[in-house]
């Protein structure tokens, strides 16, 4: 089993890592919320094992920008923070289970084999479509009919974006946090100008225009 472990406390993180790895588990270990926020989005795990008190980035907005990015991987939040308040405030961030410290390592292993025995929620899609435009996710590919697009790398993840929230309005603020993992306004058009970008490859050339600007708002993709 692969495990996401989100656990800024050296002494928590070594003691718990060591547990998986005499389990037969391998753990990425990581010690910062925007870092792990990067990290699940980019790497694929069988479940994630995230601390509430983080630095950079807490452990509820982690698991809330992760389920909004159509991430689905099981999360067991491991945490002091125990009350109720505070226990069903993570499960309604995201979590699907919700463990409280101190804790004995092998009620945290079964908590982890079921989450891992689930079926996952929806099977995650490889290639997105919307009228005649397409993205294929594991070659990082794009046509539109069949014209045979080339996207830079910060271009396709904008556009797999806005097709993932297809008809959804998406603000400056959340594609900067998404895209670019800004989560403060850096005072540039960095969106504005990648968007034009966008519509010169995918609408211009084409008849019916896909990305659709909502006046003091932001964009939308629909047919």
């Amino acid at each position: 089993m692969r495990i996401l472990f989100v656990e800024d406390d050296a002494r928590t993180a070594d003691y718990v890592n060591q547990g998986f790895a005499q389990a037969g588990h391998v753990a990425d270990v990581i010690r910062d919320g925007r870092d792990a926020l990067v990290h699940g989005m980019n790497e694929r795990f069988d479940v994630m094992v995230i601390d509430r008190m983080l630095p950079g980035l807490d452990g509820l907005s982690l698991v809330k920008a992760l389920r909004a990015s159509g991430n689905t991987t099981p999360v067991l939040f491991l945490t002091a923070v125990g009350g109720v308040d505070d226990r069903v405030d993570g499960l309604e961030a995201g979590g699907d289970d919700y463990l409280v410290k101190p804790f004995a390592f092998s009620e945290l292993m079964a908590r982890l084999n079921a989450l891992a025995r689930r079926p996952p929620a929806r099977t995650e899609k490889i290639k997105l479509q919307v009228a005649d435009l397409e993205i294929d996710l594991l070659r990082h590919s794009c046509r539109r009919g069949s014209v045979v697009i080339d996207l830079l790398p910060r271009e396709f993840a904008l556009l797999n974006y806005l097709m993932q929230n297809e008809s959804r309005v998406l603000t400056r603020t959340m594609m900067l946090a998404q895209v670019w993992d800004f989560h403060f306004d850096p005072q540039t058009s960095v969106v504005e100008t990648h968007i034009s970008r966008l519509r010169s490859k995918i609408d211009k050339p084409f008849d019916r225009p896909l990305i659709h600007t909502i006046r003091n708002t932001g964009y939308s993709l629909h047919a």
